[in-house]
């Protein structure tokens, strides 16, 4: 059975505050995972609290257990006007791409660990905060991804054994150094030990730690309107470049390496002597020994900030 926490569909409350204008608002459904890190039990008594105080009709929908498949797929065919999601990294992954394969409006709020989607949607990991933006600014923003099989992502996919410094890296941003030593220590044992081989958009072989593919969402190489993912080679040759950019992915930006190559490409092909690590938008997802990777141009429409109010938060910030 599906569990629905919601007030009834025809029911508006007096006097409610005005959605934005830039997108019909009228019918919303909102699917909530209370088991995601980021979420927790009450969540739907807060979100029910904060949509009660808008123009809107909404459903909030819990996602857990043997209804999971059901509930989304249940709320995929209501084809509500916007569909909000908030739940961990990889359930709004999931949900983003069935919304975008019909031609569905989606806001990921933030709910999981990384939240690498809605960070670079919303500028922001409180869910409350975004929720209230998304329905008082949000528009629709056609979002870019890459596809590694079925398995699509809209931040940043890492494949090779350096992708093991990501849960290590998260785990020293939220303070946890016991947790952030050993995984550091179980990523720097296979780090480095094999090196991938992967073509970009057809042209010949090469080798390398890792390659990163950046979508256009969040790359700082190329501009969100230029078609194709910023693909990052990291390679090293020798042992103190390994420990350089061993350091550099745990506490800086990367991408400054030395070590490190960018280019754009629409086209991967990789593959390596055994399977191949592999996180996508911060969840550790199963490759194989060989991969295909490609640029899908509009992978979803997200109910987002526009890019101008998140410049706008960006230079607040840093005043």
């Amino acid at each position: 059975m599906t569990d629905i926490v919601a007030s009834p569909m025809d029911s508006v409350p007096p006097n409610s505050k005005p959605v934005t204008p830039k997108v019909k608002l009228g019918n919303i459904i909102m699917l909530i995972n209370p088991m995601s890190g980021g979420v927790g039990n009450g969540a739907a008594d807060q979100a029910r609290s904060i949509l009660d105080e808008y123009d809107i009709n909404a459903d909030i929908r819990t996602v857990d257990g043997d209804s999971f498949d059901q509930t989304i797929d249940e709320a995929v065919r209501a084809r509500p006007d916007a569909l909000l999601v908030l739940a961990g990294d990889g359930t709004a992954r999931t949900i983003a791409t069935l919304a975008g394969q019909n031609n569905i409006l989606v806001a990921t709020l933030p709910g999981g660990t990384m939240n690498m989607l809605p960070k670079a949607l919303y500028g922001t990991g409180d869910w409350q905060k975004a929720l209230r933006r998304v329905l008082e600014e949000g528009e629709p923003r056609e979002v870019a991804g890459g596809a590694i099989g079925d398995e699509y992502f809209y931040c940043a996919a890492i494949l090779g054994a350096p992708a093991l410094w990501a849960p290590a890296r998260e785990a020293i941003r939220s303070g946890k150094i016991g947790q952030a030593f050993s995984k550091a220590r179980l990523a720097f044992n296979r780090a480095f030990s094999g090196r991938i081989r992967f073509s970009l958009d057809g042209k010949p072989a090469e080798k390398a730690e890792a390659l990163v593919l950046i979508t256009p969402l969040i790359s700082k190489a190329f501009h969100e309107s230029t078609p194709g993912l910023e693909a990052a080679a990291m390679k090293t040759a020798d042992a103190g470049q390994a420990l350089r950019l061993a350091a550099n992915a745990l506490f800086t930006d990367w991408r400054n390496d030395q070590a490190v190559e960018t280019r754009k490409t629409r086209n991967v092909e990789l593959w390596g002597r055994s399977h191949i690590p592999a996180v996508i938008d911060g969840e550790t997802v199963p490759v194989g020994k060989s991969a295909r990777v490609r640029f899908v141009p509009h992978a979803f429409t997200a109910l987002a900030l526009s890019s101008l109010a998140l410049s706008a938060d960006a230079l607040g910030d840093a005043d």
